[in-house]
């Protein structure tokens, strides 16, 4: 027999008998796991029926099953969601950027609920309700007690249905019974878009629900046509959280022209492994461009801004970002609940992914952590700039981020700045200055004044420790000691609190400025508002006035 035709049925002999092993090994596992999920779905079930048989009280099944779901996704990440029948409207909402109400936000005060701030041309603001208006009633109940969850419920119904408000009026005794149609309410992803000065334009993007690609573009087209002497663009994505892929993909085709890759996505199964390409023509691809972004800035928003840092399409500015670089679909289940899963992790233009923690590994507490340092990989830009992965988006020019001091905060937590700015809307029938309005000296008196008898309690730093120190001193046997000491330390504190909002009065104005601005001129106002003195976009000019330094970040 020849050696050579031996030798070669002998090799087949061989490599035979390892491959059917391992496929015998990958059935094995696969019949074991199967038999896993079988055997726990049948001490579920079981557990679940005793539980409702023999516990001691009553137990509401839907619920104890709900708790069930939640605890078992908690171990995942806290993007895979159960979304249930009744929540099926807010998670539309936030895909499509609508829903059928009477198109105003609400909050919560006291007893009752309020609103907040109605939508500009929509009925609640056609029907003459404003910020600090009480809903009373809702088609003839009471509405004391109940949360904005429940009011929010009533007052959304099919578009041409009508709905009874009784409504008392910001601080009056006044009480008015009002009829309002409900229609289609839209929720604008770009919420306003204007110029910063004669030469720079601005467009703030809340959302990626359907059309955010088209509403870019269009602001985009309008900013161009009507100020034909821009010269350059800032692009606001400072907390945006994200939503749809396919959006994101559209929002950087404005600025990256056709067939360029801007996101690809690995899983576990083959649905899972896609690239995205943009498709269309842009409509800008040279204008000096600026995005900002911050810690609130999450998945879809972190793709473009990554994209355009990626393919040194623009100059990202301010704090990190989220650091999501997870995607998610929506499963059907039964009885129109809805399973959101993360299904895949994304990667941007240079190869790396941003997500930030590592929901696959856990400490011995079950925390899952951050990439290490020292895990992260380095990747280039189109034009050879480095950029790294598992942090989120690193700006290329890092600001501080503006954190609102004690006392600030302690006027929204208590409503101040807000009553506050409905009580001007009631003194002042106009605003002077529109969105550029500025508080005077004596605005600002007056506010001082309507402080005087209001409470805002609030603990700062420094009392925490000196708190902190008492509690040492006394398990230490020092308190007797060193009591007068911390005696007088608590009464300059407490003296130089009464202080705090003349020492802090450039913010407690800005905030003032904003919210007043937005009882006359709604949402665009607020934003436009929010634009004078903004850290961000102060640095953003100073790349836009010295092109050379804005080409040089970008390695050009």
């Amino acid at each position: 027999m020849n050696f050579k035709h031996i030798l070669a049925k002998t090799k087949r002999k061989y490599i035979l008998a390892p491959l059917l092993g391992v496929g015998f090994l990958v059935l094995t596992a696969a019949g074991d796991r199967y038999f896993e999920i079988s055997k726990n779905i049948e001490i579920f079930t079981t557990l679940f029926k005793e539980l409702n048989t023999y516990y001691v009280d009553e137990v509401d099944p839907n619920k104890l099953m709900e708790t069930g779901i939640e605890s078992m996704l908690a171990s995942l990440d806290p993007f895979t969601n159960y979304i249930t029948g009744a929540d099926i409207d807010e998670y539309q909402l936030q895909t499509t950027g609508r829903y059928d109400g009477i198109g105003a936000r609400i909050m919560k005060m006291g007893d009752y609920v309020v609103i907040s701030e109605p939508y500009e041309g929509y009925p609640a603001q056609k029907a003459g309700l404003e910020a600090g208006d009480i809903i009373l009633e809702i088609d003839g109940k009471s509405a004391q007690g109940y949360n904005t969850d429940q009011v929010s419920e009533l007052l959304k119904g099919q578009p041409s249905t009508e709905l009874r408000l009784k409504i008392k009026k910001f601080d009056s005794d006044k009480i008015e019974d009002i009829t309002i149609q409900r229609t289609e309410i839209k929720i604008y992803n770009v919420p306003y878009f204007g110029m910063l000065n004669e030469e720079i334009g601005y467009i703030k993007l809340d959302n990626f629900a359907e059309k955010a690609g088209q509403e870019v573009a269009d602001a985009l087209k309008s900013l161009k046509t009507d100020h034909p002497g821009m010269k350059g663009l800032v692009f606001d994505l400072r907390g945006n959280g994200g939503g749809l892929l396919n959006e994101a993909i559209n929002v950087a085709n404005v600025f990256i022209d056709k067939g360029q890759k801007i996101v690809y996505t690995k899983g576990k199964t083959s649905d899972a492994n896609n690239e995205y390409t943009t498709m269309n023509k842009a409509v800008d691809t040279q204008i000096p461009l600026v995005v900002l972004i911050d810690g609130g800035t999450a998945s879809a928003s972190e793709i473009v801004s990554g994209s355009i840092q990626d393919l040194d399409r623009g100059i990202v500015i301010g704090q990190n970002s989220y650091g999501k670089g997870l995607v998610q679909i929506t499963r059907p289940i039964a009885y129109k609940a809805r399973l959101k899963v993360t299904t895949s992790k994304y990667y941007i233009p240079s190869g790396r992914c941003i997500q930030r923690i590592d929901y696959s590994h856990r400490n011995d507490e079950g925390k899952a952590l951050a990439v290490a340092d020292s895990l992260r990989k380095s990747f280039k830009t189109k034009g050879g700039r480095t950029v790294k992965d598992g942090a989120g988006i690193e700006p290329d020019v890092t600001t501080e981020e503006q954190i609102l001091s004690d006392v600030t905060y302690s006027l929204f937590e208590n409503n101040h700045i807000f009553n506050y700015a409905s009580s001007y809307k009631k003194s002042h029938p106009t605003l002077e200055g529109g969105e550029k309005f500025k508080m005077s000296d004596a605005d600002f008196e007056a506010f001082l004044s309507y402080m005087k008898d209001k409470e805002y309690k609030y603990n700062t730093e420094t009392e925490a420790q000196v708190k902190k120190l008492k509690e040492i001193a006394e398990k230490e046997k020092y308190l007797a000691a060193i009591q007068p000491v911390i005696t007088d330390l608590e009464s300059k504190i407490s003296l130089d609190k009464e202080k705090d909002l003349v020492k802090h009065k450039d913010e407690v104005k800005r905030m003032l400025e904003m919210e007043i601005v937005s009882r006359y001129k709604y949402e665009k106002g607020r934003i436009a508002a929010s634009l004078k003195d903004d850290q961000d976009i102060l640095k953003s000019f100073e790349y836009f006035s010295d092109l050379t330094k804005y080409n040089k970040l970008l390695g050009k």
